[in-house]
């Protein structure tokens, strides 16, 4: 109780500095702002956060709001712009800060409009012409406290909605700042149609595809953007059977799962995400539940989960889905490399049969023959036990011994013990 009560007394204390610095010069304001947002790093602190430190902070970045907009007019008007920045970014991460699993923060500042004048000012920040760090900051505290304001409450996500869409969203996907912030993206995400969805999608893929060093931060974001994005893969990847159908082959809700699929597949290539998205509970078994699923439909009936090969290959097929299992199979093998875990999971999911059995070429599916190899390669690694499976299969006739040569593999008996080997890939 007695931590309790002194932690109570420093917030208060703090609370009180920034009320009788708000006549104050903008450093002392700062300051004040600053020992707040150390304090509201604690839940405890939170807890007990009273409307009057939000209605302070209110106060300080309206008047910063109208400062630069006098100063954007009136070239005669004296603003030091980094102090004013500097504060800015503050006032945001003290914000920021205090909604962090705190519904009843998140309430109070919706209530006192502080969405509305955060929005206004991310207008005007976009509008200020001298780039630099402190604008940058200010930018980026900006976007991290309506990401925090949103995460799991449902009215702060309606006001930003209400408030920033369309303008300030296009404008922050085109500008790629959107990504900066994982609560941002899942507002927006679930409010966009399936089409808008899947442009969204596709700005990831093509940020994820880039090939520039990124920093820890940035890592760990795209980690957090990564972890949402595979969940909704998970609750979502039935609705690719819709495909099967010629009438609903150009199904949105469809064609955001096959574009999850590709973004999902680009990330577990990317080694500063892989381990991470290997250990994401559920993610494998999807993949493989999902290429179980399009493989028994394409057996069940024609369509184009079908494996199909014309002798004249001139053929190209448009459709949404083709390549789809292939990238299933990518996706399956980035996640088992170096990771006995995930080896053995697909052990005792029948994965490996699933993918031997999904790698004959197939105009449906371009490259599955190679992405069958590369999975196979990454599942019997250091692995005797999926090494023994596919040679027991080889034996039995369940594997065709004719497309193991073709993936660079045969079977060998040593000692009563059959083992898989690499040899030298024989010509397709």
């Amino acid at each position: 109780m007695a931590a309790a009560g002194s932690g109570s007394r420093s917030l208060l204390a703090a609370a009180a500095r920034l009320g009788c610095s708000m006549a104050a010069a903008p450093a002392a304001r700062l300051e004040s702002v600053r020992a707040l947002t150390g304090l509201l790093r604690e839940a405890q602190h939170r807890e007990m956060a009273q409307e009057s430190i939000f209605q302070d902070l209110l106060k300080i970045l309206t008047k910063a709001l109208n400062e630069i907009e006098q100063a954007s007019k009136d070239s005669c008007e004296l603003l030091d712009l980094d102090t004013c920045l500097l504060l800015i970014a503050e006032c945001f991460r003290c914000l920021r800060n205090a909604c962090v699993e705190c519904a009843k923060n998140q309430d109070v500042m919706r209530n006192l409009g502080l969405i509305t004048t955060s929005v206004h000012l991310i207008k005007l920040l976009d509008g200020i012409e001298i780039k630099g760090e402190p604008l940058l900051t200010a930018f980026h505290c900006s976007l991290q406290f309506l990401g925090n304001i949103a995460a799991g409450n449902g009215d702060s996500q309606n006001s930003i909605w209400k408030c920033a869409f369309p303008d300030l969203f296009l404008f922050l996907i085109v500008t790629d700042r959107l990504l900066k912030c994982p609560e941002l993206v899942k507002v927006l995400y679930a409010k966009l149609s399936n089409q808008e969805r899947v442009t969204l999608l596709e700005l990831i893929m093509s940020k994820v595809s880039e090939k520039n060093s990124v920093t820890s931060e940035e890592t760990n974001v795209f980690m957090r953007i990564a972890d949402f994005l595979a969940s909704c893969f998970r609750d979502k990847c039935e609705t690719v059977l819709k495909l099967t159908s010629a009438a609903d082959a150009e199904d949105e809700e469809a064609l955001v799962t096959v574009r999850l699929l590709d973004v999902l597949c680009e990330m577990t290539s990317n080694n500063g995400q892989l381990e991470h998205l290997q250990a994401l509970p559920g993610l494998l078994e999807t993949a493989i539940d999902t290429l179980r699923l399009t493989h028994l439909a394409g057996k069940q009936a024609v369509n184009i989960f079908t494996a199909t090969h014309a002798m004249t290959g001139q053929e190209e097929i448009s459709h949404p889905a083709v390549g789809f299992k292939s990238h299933l199979i990518r996706l399956i093998g980035n996640l088992c490399y170096k990771s006995k875990e995930n080896q053995d999971k697909v052990y005792e999911l029948d994965g490996i049969p699933l993918i031997l059995d999904n790698c004959s070429i197939d105009d449906n599916n371009p490259f599955v023959n190679q992405w069958a190899v590369y999975a196979i390669r990454n599942l019997t690694e250091q692995n005797e036990r999926n090494q023994e499976l596919i040679a027991r299969m080889e034996e039995k006739g369940l594997a065709d011994n004719s497309v193991l040569e073709r993936m660079g593999l045969e079977v060998e008996k040593q000692d009563d013990k059959l083992l898989l080997r690499s040899v030298r890939k024989k010509p397709s």
